[in-house]
């Protein structure tokens, strides 16, 4: 249950994410929050949500859920995803998810051309990354397809933006931009008390209007609740398999005594906390949608488990 003293939603949810983010009526806030972050690079005016749940080919392939799904007034295809728990292979997954939005622009039965729309996915992350190409100093990453002698845009129709949130530590009276007032709201709204002079306008007016618990219906609140309780187990099992999974890695590292040993016994213990992760929020009949994002199994995976 959420603390009494709470005054608004917690963002990092899924609730409250897609309160803020994933709503007709606020798609104003996602359009602010999309110009804030690409500063110029592109200025979207108006977007059009699309159906968030993605199969492959054929049904039986693995799904893709997106947290947001949604085109501009060019066609420009946008996901935009909260991932809260560490993943071995996230990059590999936000790969997986541009294919969609790339395959369903080709039209059935006729005369195509290939010519695409561009397709961003923006990844915000409430963790640290750990990734060896990025700056260790950076909050935001910027990826697309270069050539690696000229570092020249060989396509500019793939984009990833990865922000880790979690990095993010500047306080109020040194917020800048409006993009630094999006990072601070994204990871510090439920901390709040009141909505502080430094996050007065017209957008975050709205944000705090929308975020404030004690507007909400029974059923709001359940849901609310109910999202709230997941992250937090997702949290607590992270924290409590971390330990188990690297010793475990360790372990295998040392009696394979190699370099390579030592990576297999990482990857195996990481793959190891995944597991152990996922069996303890099965026992806690977490939604599948919830355990296969936190820990990157499948749901194939996860019911060999249960």
């Amino acid at each position: 249950m959420r603390p009494a003293e709470e005054k608004y939603i917690s963002l990092l949810t899924d609730f409250g994410f897609k309160r803020i983010f994933g709503k007709k009526p606020n798609k104003m806030l996602l359009i602010d929050f999309l110009n804030a972050l690409f500063d110029g690079e592109q200025v979207v005016r108006d977007v059009t949500y699309l159906n968030s749940e993605h199969v492959g080919d054929v049904y039986a392939e693995r799904k893709a859920i997106f947290d947001v799904y949604c085109e501009n007034e060019r066609g420009e295809k946008f996901i935009v995803e909260m991932q809260n728990a560490y993943q071995t292979y996230f990059k590999d997954r936000s790969l997986y998810y541009a294919t969609f939005p790339i395959r369903e622009q080709a039209p059935k039965g006729s005369a195509w051309d290939f010519q695409l729309q561009h397709v961003y996915v923006v990844a915000l992350l409430n963790y640290d990354l750990q990734e060896a190409a990025f700056a260790e100093e950076d909050i935001h990453h910027d990826v697309g397809l270069l050539d690696k002698k000229t570092h020249r845009v060989f396509n500019d129709k793939l984009t990833f933006k990865y922000v880790e949130i979690a990095k993010f530590d500047k306080p109020l009276d040194k917020l800048e931009t409006c993009y630094d007032k999006w990072l601070f709201v994204l990871k510090n709204l439920s901390r709040l008390e009141r909505q502080p002079k430094e996050l007065r306008d017209k957008v975050f007016d709205r944000v705090f209007k929308e975020a404030e618990i004690a507007h909400f219906t029974p059923a709001e609140l359940r849901h609310y609740e109910d999202s709230l309780k997941a992250f937090r187990d997702v949290k607590n099992c992270i924290d409590s398999a971390e330990e188990k999974g690297r010793a475990e890695g360790r372990e295998e590292g040392r009696a394979e005594g190699l370099a390579e040993g030592l990576a297999k016994g990482q990857a195996e213990g990481e793959r190891a906390k995944a597991i152990e992760i996922a069996k303890q929020l099965l026992a806690m009949h977490l939604p599948m949608e919830s355990i296969t994002k936190a820990t990157g199994l499948s749901e194939a995976e996860l019911l060999s488990l249960s």
